[in-house]
């Protein structure tokens, strides 16, 4: 049996619909609550990292010093070990800075869904190879990669975020956007008072029910979109014989 390491930042929160494609590669995952202040085991047993989204910002290192700590095992799998790596959100904003990039609050947030488009570079990328030219995507963050890492490959774009993913070689991967959200995972925020009332904040009262009708019937293409970037890493990586 394979190991996915999950670096987890928020209660309730969990990879979604790349659970599924783990129970069908045999790869068992392994949350590490960082804030909870659960430590980072050695990281050399396990065969893939996924690194979820989260409230926290990436500067926030004196609010929350685990963020180091996270950086640097980041920095560890993907430089020096060049190990399977997904992130989405704050793991695509953290896999930028640990390699040397720079994030900061974008100019204007995205929260609910968006278009995406490859960039020039995708066309020619492994990691994004079977996919459309253009996607809806689910979105949720206030902070954007404002310069990418020395060597990565920025491969989309929205009108407004002009980094919303990353490739650093044929290993690693990660989306401002949330690929891994499923409907059960919009469904679920009905019984999470709190995350109906951060969307409301963002979007106005009545937000979720209107997302949930958005989003419902574009999942389908989402999963399509999602299972072709992590078949791509997994073949790349040889993860997947």
């Amino acid at each position: 049996m394979k190991r996915a390491l999950v670096f987890q930042h928020m209660d309730h929160d969990h990879p979604g619909r790349f659970l599924d494609y783990f129970a069908e590669d045999g790869i068992v995952p392994e949350q590490v609550r960082l804030f909870e202040g659960q430590e980072i085991p050695p990281l050399a047993p396990y065969d893939f990292l996924f690194v979820l989204g989260g409230a926290q910002d990436t500067w926030q290192e004196d609010l929350h010093p685990w963020l180091i700590a996270e950086k640097q095992a980041i920095r560890e799998w993907v430089a020096d070990r060049a190990r399977p790596y997904f992130g989405v959100c704050l793991g695509h904003q953290l896999l930028a800075t640990a390699l040397g990039g720079d994030v900061g609050p974008a100019a204007e947030g995205e929260i609910g869904v968006f278009d995406v488009t490859l960039t020039e570079q995708a066309k020619s990328h492994r990691l994004t190879q079977g996919l459309e030219p253009s996607h809806k995507v689910m979105q949720w963050h206030m902070a954007e990669v404002k310069r990418a890492p020395q060597g990565a490959a920025v491969l989309a774009a929205s009108a407004l975020i002009p980094v919303q993913a990353l490739a650093f070689g044929d290993h690693a991967m990660s989306t401002q956007f949330h690929c891994e959200f499923t409907p059960q995972t919009v469904a679920g925020w009905s019984s999470l008072p709190s995350y109906v009332a951060n969307l409301e904040k963002h979007r106005g009262e009545g937000a979720y029910p209107r997302l949930v009708t958005e989003s419902f019937p574009l999942m389908p293409q989402m999963a399509r979109m999602t299972r072709q970037m992590y078949d791509n890493l997994v073949t790349a990586t040889g993860l997947r014989k």
